[in-house]
């Protein structure tokens, strides 16, 4: 069932955030949010599971998975995107949705994990928005652990830090030769 675990060997802790995608098709697209969790210090586990084709699978995880520490779950799939909503309908951890673009420029994924009924609720992402999920994740956990709340504030500044460099290098053009 688990086809990587990535920080688990090297920060050697329980994970407490498992990213799940319907077909290991999707890797490339979570990886940016494996890579981000990894910054950020967050122990996680990666698993491939279909709501339709291995539903038994999808159900025993989404029943242990609070046992198991798992405090946050990103469920990301393609077409009909039952994962995150059948996921969300078995556990009470919350869980981020991630449709993604593989038919129908990703629309068709999109409305059906965002349409939820009352009562089952998934955060849903951008049509292919694997890294603001694993941000989400990390301001989920960090609500209740100080480190992680640092390290997030950190990143955040850095975000800032980027906008200011780029003006100040907009400042050096000479506008000039793009004026009419």
């Amino acid at each position: 069932m688990c086809i990587v675990h990535c920080a688990l060997h090297i920060i050697n802790m329980t994970p407490i955030v498992s990213i799940i995608m319907g077909s290991t098709s999707d890797l490339p697209i979570l990886r940016k949010a494996a890579d981000f969790l990894e910054k950020m210090e967050i122990p996680f586990e990666m698993n491939a599971l279909s709501a339709h084709r291995t539903p038994a699978q999808v159900e025993e995880f989404s029943r242990t998975a609070r046992d198991r520490g798992i405090k946050v779950i990103i469920a990301a799939a393609g077409m009909a995107a039952a994962l995150p909503g059948v996921i969300a309908a078995m556990t009470s951890i919350p869980v981020i949705g991630v449709p993604i673009n593989s038919s129908l420029d990703g629309q068709d994924a999109l409305l059906s994990i965002v349409q939820m009924p009352p009562g089952i609720p998934v955060a849903t992402m951008g049509i292919n928005g694997a890294m603001n999920a694993a941000i989400l994740a990390v301001k989920i956990i960090a609500l209740s652990d100080a480190d992680v709340a640092e390290r997030l504030d950190r990143y955040r500044e850095s975000l800032a830090d980027k906008i200011v460099k780029a003006n100040e290098e907009l400042a050096k053009i000479d506008t000039y030769r793009f004026k009419v």
